[in-house]
């Protein structure tokens, strides 16, 4: 994950562009020729784009965030994008802003110990990775604090 952090980035060179298979591949544009750009995909294949359909990236700092309401871009590739980041390093949980988003790991994961559960009790979210531990510990605690009822939405 730190060499996804680290990655060389330049927003006149790094976007998204559409994919049939994948939806959205990261490219770095090469040249341009009117409205088409060549780019080369991750996987080295060349493609060209039309420049409209180009999105651009986020900077390297923001591979796998934590909270996509930090990124810079905020649009579908995006968040594609860094969900898959994310559930590829085993990372289910990710907000987006108050929402708590959730990947189906399609596997038993050691993310629902009794160790686990203490180390987000009475924590907030910004001091501890995004889990649904600490979505629920925080109604609990504003319940507790402010005497008032508390609700999670699951969808």
């Amino acid at each position: 994950m730190r060499a996804l952090k680290t990655a060389p980035y330049d927003p006149k060179k790094n976007f998204w562009a559409p994919d049939k298979k994948e939806i959205f591949v990261k490219v770095e544009a090469k040249s341009e020729k009117g409205d088409d750009v060549t780019c080369v995909a991750a996987g080295g294949a060349t493609v060209v784009v039309k420049k409209s359909k180009l999105l651009p990236q986020n900077p390297s700092k923001f591979a796998c965030a934590e909270d996509m309401v930090n990124m810079t871009f905020l649009h579908e590739a995006a968040v594609l994008g860094n969900l898959r980041e994310r559930y590829e390093n085993t990372l289910i949980y990710t907000y987006s802003g108050l929402f708590c988003v959730v990947i189906n790991p399609f596997k038993l994961l050691p993310i629902y110990t009794a160790n686990v559960v203490d180390t987000y009790r009475g924590k907030r979210r910004t001091e501890v990775p995004p889990h649904l531990f600490c979505v629920v510990d925080n109604a609990y605690q504003n319940m507790v604090s402010e005497r008032q009822c508390q609700s999670c939405l699951i969808t």
